[in-house]
C-alpha cells in the first residue's frame, strides 16, 4: 500500500524550482529586486545623517553626494533647499570652526582659511570670518601655546628655544612678526625669573 504524499514533502509538486537550483538558475528574490529606492529620497537622507551632530560645508556635503553617486542635478537642487532653510550655511560654519579650531588648537587666522579653504568655502566668505578674529584673541593664543611649550624647553638655552618657539608658531599659522614678539617676551619673563631666583 502506497502513502498518501505529504504536503511538505519537498520531492512533491513542482520540480521548476529544484530544477532551477540544480543548474544555478536561482529565481532572484522579489525583495532584492523591489522597486528601486527614490534618488532624490536617498540623497536626503544622506545630508541629514552628514548634518547630524556636526555642521558641514556646502562642498563638503556635494562631494558626499557625489560618493554616493547622486544625481547632480537631484544633488544641486537638495543643496539649494536645504541652505534655504538654514541647515547649510557656510557662514555660520566658518564662524563656528574657526570658535572652536582657534582656542582648541591655537591656530592662528592664516592656518584656519587653509583649513576652511581646503573644506570647499568661498573665499570671500572665508576672508570674512578671518577679518572677525580679535588680534588680541589671536596673541592670546600664541602666548597659550608658548607657555605649555616652555615646560618642555627649561633645560634649552636662549636661542635653540627661540628657535623651536618661533617655528611651532609658524607652523600653526602665526607670522613671523608675531612670533618673535611673543616668544621674546615669554624668553624674557623666564630670564627674569631665573635672575631673581639667584642668590
Amino acid at each position: 500500500m502506497t502513502s498518501e504524499p505529504h504536503a511538505n514533502d519537498p520531492w512533491v509538486g513542482d520540480v521548476h524550482a529544484g530544477v532551477a537550483a540544480w543548474t544555478g538558475e536561482i529565481p532572484v528574490d522579489p525583495v532584492q529586486t523591489g522597486p528601486p529606492a527614490d534618488a532624490e529620497e536617498v540623497a536626503r537622507k544622506i545630508l541629514l545623517d552628514q548634518l547630524t551632530g556636526q555642521a558641514r560645508s556646502r562642498r563638503q556635503l556635494a562631494d558626499k553626494l557625489a560618493q554616493r553617486n547622486v544625481p547632480e542635478e537631484i544633488a544641486t537642487r537638495l543643496l539649494d533647499r536645504f541652505e534655504e532653510v538654514g541647515l547649510i550655511d557656510d557662514e555660520a560654519f566658518a564662524r563656528m570652526w574657526i570658535a572652536s579650531r582657534q582656542p582648541g588648537k591655537g591656530l592662528a587666522g592664516r592656518a584656519l582659511a587653509q583649513e576652511l579653504r581646503r573644506k570647499g568655502v568661498d573665499d570671500e566668505i572665508v576672508k570674512e570670518a578671518i577679518g572677525e578674529i580679535d588680534p588680541d584673541d589671536e596673541r592670546a593664543a600664541a602666548e597659550a601655546l608658548v607657555a605649555k611649550k616652555m615646560r618642555s624647553l627649561r633645560s634649552v638655552g636662549h636661542q635653540t628655544a627661540t628657535r623651536r618657539l618661533v617655528s611651532m608658531l609658524a607652523r600653526k599659522g602665526y607670522s613671523s612678526g608675531l612670533a618673535y614678539a611673543v616668544v621674546r617676551d615669554a624668553l624674557g619673563e623666564r630670564e627674569e625669573e631665573l635672575d631673581d631666583g639667584q642668590p
